[in-house]
């Protein structure tokens, strides 16, 4: 979570449909994030400065992990972009001992509209992840994800911003958990896109592929 007071309340509230356990990570916002947040009904976990998403992913695991009672965690962006259903399903193939870790990819099904230049760069992502690991993703940089809580306490991501994404891809192919894919929903909402995070993480995305 930086800076989403404006949707962060009403992403946590439709989480709780499904789920009764919600930790944001607040990687330092200045606009009053985190009170929100927790008056939706979440716990927050403040780092004092912008680490980048990577520090953040790396701060919700450890955190999550601290309750021995976890069985499953699910890392879910707080802009609104996700959808608590596909969180839901890909839960549900972690408990039905289908698999360790489900990935989320907006390419198994055609729900999501990407732009032809985040299309082209995500492809070429998948390529270099799959050349370099073997594991044939479709979608590399995809923020929901499910993990059962024996691989998330192997996962140690030292990569804060963009590059974490590639990074968790080669630990998850050292880890050899059993893994799968899950169609989900991306939703490029007016407010994501004044933020300017789509082209952003397009730029961010090439910059990880051409200098890591």
């Amino acid at each position: 979570m930086y800076n989403e007071a404006t949707v962060v309340a009403d992403v946590i509230k439709g989480l709780h449909s499904e789920f009764s356990n919600i930790v944001c990570i607040d990687d330092g916002s200045t606009d009053g994030s985190p009170a929100i947040a927790r008056a939706a009904g979440a716990v927050v976990v403040e780092h004092p400065v912008n680490l980048g998403q990577g520090a953040a992913l790396q701060t919700g695991l450890q955190y999550a992990l601290l309750d021995p009672a976890t069985t499953e965690i699910v890392t879910f962006d707080a802009d609104g972009q996700h959808q608590v259903s596909d969180a839901r399903d890909m839960v549900s193939r972690i408990r039905s001992g289908e698999a360790d870790v489900v990935l989320g990819s907006r390419f198994l099904d055609d729900r999501t509209q990407v732009s032809a230049l985040k299309r082209l760069v995500l492809r070429v992502a998948a390529l270099q992840s799959r050349m370099a690991t073997g594991m044939a993703l479709t979608d590399a940089h995809n923020g929901l994800r499910a993990f059962d809580s024996g691989t998330a306490a192997k996962i140690n991501l030292t990569q804060n911003r963009m590059a974490h994404a590639s990074e968790l891809i080669h630990q998850l192919s050292d880890i050899k958990p059993r893994w799968v894919e899950h169609p989900v929903k991306i939703i490029y909402t007016d407010y994501s896109k004044a933020k300017g995070q789509s082209l952003l993480n397009s730029v961010n995305i090439l910059a990880d592929l051409l200098f890591r």
